[in-house]
């Protein structure tokens, strides 16, 4: 009976029912099961109003599209061009740290394809590089933040990890640390591997804004990092308070100062922004009496025993979650990734002795590597579509870009002291 319901809640998914009806349908099917009421569904939808954390989320969302919206992108461009043009290579450099940068405080890789990708990839031709290297570097560039503060899936892993009842005190100030030299990792390597001594594309250094004039003109936009970490890791705000400093600093500056998004346009970004945000808790939401229900049946134990028998050790686990978190990675959007697997995959995580931490890094390592994956990697298409282009040239410009990332990222996996040196 169960393997029939899962067949059939798997067909609804293929068929495009909305995920949060199908995992909603799933716990109450299993509550029935269990013969518990199923108004135990509502009760968990309200207790995400007792979870302070969750409004940093839509805080962060909607200060990350009135960014987008504004001139907050070639500002940023021209900075980090100013800073790091010199360099060989300097504008790759330039496209990884700006795209990475723009990701984390959007939360959304797509988004930062469509925003930055019409002022890199024309700027990068200009340079001398070849269409398809552009195309492929734009394209990857796009999701690289979402290892860095204060992107929502490092928030989002922390807040389901917490409410497993685990004994885990897991804190989103620690995901944000775990997350940062993987992610810086993932950029430099990059960049060297685009500037290595043989490669075919490496012209000269184009013209650099003067440094002093890049500042003056991010002088509004330079503050918020310092916002952000400095305030949490000072010990001055929580995250739920910076996210809420963050969302009035920028709606100030991009309203009130810059002027650059009109108060006509604001409604429209607010309702884009929760509307993103509300399928996120939706599906949280009922993911949490998913996960009641999976936490109640023993269904992580009877997985952890059944990997047991087919699996030996922690590191050919690993090398299990590194393929599985891939292909999920290409079906799924990352935030439904986290909210379905993450209550199964951390319970036998830490039976083979995986740090919770570690294991936040590797998922989301994985899961955004997954939207570059062919065939129906998210990223691939959203390229395609935004620079014109069919999907065999992206799947052709993006795949050494991919095999680089893949790297770094089972070095991410297999090595621990990466996620964890800077985690008190």
């Amino acid at each position: 009976m169960s393997v029939l319901l899962g067949a059939l809640l798997l067909l609804l998914a293929l068929l495009g029912v909305p995920l949060f009806a199908v995992i909603a349908a799933g716990a109450l099917a299993g509550f029935a099961r269990q013969g518990v009421d199923g108004a135990v569904l509502g009760i968990e939808l309200m207790r995400l109003a007792d979870m302070p954390v969750l409004t940093a989320i839509p805080l962060f969302t909607f200060a990350g599209y009135l960014l987008g919206e504004s001139g907050a992108p070639r500002r940023l461009v021209d900075l980090c061009q100013a800073l790091f043009g010199w360099l060989p290579g300097g504008f790759v450099l330039v496209a990884l740290a700006a795209s990475a940068l723009f990701t984390a405080f959007t939360g959304a890789s797509g988004v930062t394809i469509v925003a930055l990708g019409a002022l890199l990839l024309p700027a990068l031709e200009r340079l001398g590089y070849p269409r398809r290297f552009a195309l492929g570097l734009v394209t990857t560039s796009g999701s690289l933040g979402l290892l860095f503060a204060p992107a929502v899936p490092l928030i989002l892993y922390a807040v389901i990890a917490q409410q497993l009842d685990l004994g885990l005190s897991l804190r989103i100030e620690d995901m944000f640390l775990a997350g940062l030299l993987p992610g810086l990792s993932m950029i430099l390597v990059l960049w060297a591997w685009c500037v290595r001594p043989g490669a075919h594309h490496r012209p000269e250094p184009g013209p650099r804004p003067p440094l002093a004039a890049a500042l003056r003109g991010a002088a509004w936009e330079l503050p918020l990092p310092l916002l952000v970490l400095g305030g949490i890791y000072g010990g001055y705000i929580a995250v739920s308070e910076a996210a809420a400093l963050t969302a009035a600093y920028v709606l100030l500056i991009t309203v009130l100062v810059r002027r650059e998004v009109s108060w006509r346009r604001l409604p429209g970004l607010a309702r884009e922004s929760m509307t993103m945000v509300g399928a996120i808790l939706l599906v949280l939401g009922v993911s949490l009496a998913s996960t009641n229900y999976v936490i109640d049946a023993g269904l992580p134990m009877r997985l952890f025993a059944w990997i047991r028998t087919h699996v030996d050790g922690a590191l050919s686990f690993l090398i299990l979650l590194n393929l599985f978190l891939l292909a999920l990675g290409m079906l799924l959007d990352i935030f439904s990734a986290l909210v379905l697997m993450v209550p199964l995959i951390l319970p036998v995580a830490l039976a083979y002795g995986v740090d919770p931490l570690h294991l936040g890094v590797i998922m989301l390592a994985n899961l955004q590597l997954g939207y570059l994956t062919p065939p129906v990697g998210l990223n691939l298409f959203i390229a395609a579509h935004r620079f014109q282009a069919d999907l065999w040239t992206v799947y052709r410009s993006t795949l050494p870009f991919f095999l680089v990332l893949l790297a770094v990222v089972l070095l991410v996996t297999y090595w621990p002291a990466l996620s964890l040196a800077w985690v008190g």
